[in-house]
């Protein structure tokens, strides 16, 4: 436990360093998510690089990876004081914080040296390859398959769902591997570089206009078997920590992420006051009672983050405890996009294009996506009813079948 002086030294360190070298937000000009910078996965890699050359990169990765080895404690320090500036959110969610801690629990020593520092340092994007267009919210049943041939594994398939991957370097692939046993048992957790020979990449045009979503194609692609993430034919074990990071980033309970996204709330707090305040409302009680329930979701958020982080780590709680903060984030999300949305009223709907208008109705169109990113509230659902308070499993018919008896439809 860090002691209170360290802590104050270090926030006056953040402060005097953040306010001399990064660049700080414009709310009049916010990041457009459709017709935003095309370069901001660049953008992002620059601000990366910018935090690595600062020493406050990866503050809470070993030092023998090129992090901090810090606590979590200056983690949230350092988020609180960078609140105002511009952060490489991109390299926070899911490289820093989810594919990291990955292969840094499952990673040959060789692969933790090659790559860790590489993404802390701002040099490479990561996503993950795990969804597939025919298996909706059962990962396991992965299609993709890697067949091997001596060093190599060639694979072959498609993922989906997979955020910026035409930006980004490298993904965290689950693909089968052996298809005689139960599906659980037969996946691999490959390493697989996203710009390749055998790897195509499609952007999803969503809803909202934005294209940041991505289908990969992999024909005969060829992967070493030296990228493995673990063992072969365990990678399930790989998978399920990785669900566990992802749970804990997207609800913020992560200590590898990094900026203001971990509290969840504290932005659109802010962006309420300004609607109610510019709308000269700050004594309607309607608009005071949206501002009361995206407050008490705000707080009531960061104290699920602070107590499932602190049982977590204590061991009072199992691992899948992180499903609770991710369920409440899923659930905020929706609240928090309804309550601007109705904020905002009529700008939110009709808007000329010269002004900054619409975001709030185009973040209403897309609102549901806080309950899927990270898996869906009903996975959440399952997982704390299954693993935490014990009740009875879902009934699975494939359970202890060999994949290959498992029955498919014929065009997949």
């Amino acid at each position: 436990m860090a002691s209170s002086s360290d802590l104050k030294a270090y926030r006056e360190q953040v402060r005097e360093w953040m306010s001399g070298h990064m660049p700080r937000t414009d709310p009049e000009h916010p990041w457009d998510p459709i017709h935003g910078d095309d370069d901001r996965a660049l953008r992002n890699r620059e601000l990366q690089q910018l935090l690595h050359s600062g020493g406050f990169a990866g503050i809470c990765y070993p030092k023998e990876y090129g992090g901090q080895g810090l606590s979590i404690e200056y983690q949230q320090i350092f988020d609180d004081e960078s609140a105002s500036y511009d952060m490489p959110m991109l390299f926070s969610v899911p490289t820093l914080s989810i594919v990291g801690p990955t292969i840094l629990e499952f990673g040959t020593e060789e692969q933790k040296k090659r790559y860790i520092p590489a993404y802390i340092r701002g040099d490479e994007l990561w996503v993950q390859f795990l969804s597939e267009p025919s298996g909706g919210s059962d990962m396991a049943g992965a299609l993709t398959r890697a067949d091997r041939d001596g060093d190599v594994f060639v694979v072959n398939g498609s993922k989906i769902w997979s955020t910026y991957a035409y930006r980004s370097d490298f993904g965290l692939a689950l693909v089968r591997t052996n298809w005689d046993v139960p599906k659980h048992r037969g996946l691999t957790m490959l390493i697989i570089p996203i710009h390749h020979p055998g790897v195509e990449v499609q952007q999803i045009r969503m809803v909202d206009g934005t294209v940041e979503f991505c289908q990969e194609f992999f024909d005969d692609a060829l992967v070493p078997v030296a990228n493995v993430v673990g063992e072969i034919d365990d990678g399930w074990t790989v998978a399920t920590r990785l669900l566990f990071h992802e749970r804990a980033a997207v609800g913020g309970a992560s200590p590898y992420t990094s900026g203001q996204y971990r509290h969840g709330g504290e932005e659109t707090q802010n962006v309420l006051r300004g609607l109610v305040h510019a709308a000269g409302r700050s004594e309607d009680p309607i608009a005071r009672r949206r501002l009361g329930r995206a407050e008490v979701l705000r707080v009531v958020q960061r104290q699920l983050i602070e107590r499932v982080r602190t049982g977590l780590a204590t061991g009072y709680f199992p691992g899948p405890a992180g499903a609770l903060p991710r369920l409440f984030a899923g659930m905020a999300g929706v609240e928090r996009a309804n309550l601007a949305f109705e904020t905002d009223a009529e700008r939110a709907v009709v808007w000329n294009e010269s002004e900054r208008g619409g975001q709030h109705g185009i973040a209403y169109i897309r609102r549901q996506a806080s309950c899927l990113g990270g898996g869906s509230t009903e996975m959440a659902r399952n997982i704390i009813s299954e693993r935490i308070l014990r009740m009875p499993r879902e009934y699975a018919a494939d359970r202890d079948t060999a994949f290959s008896d498992v029955r498919r439809s014929r065009n997949v």
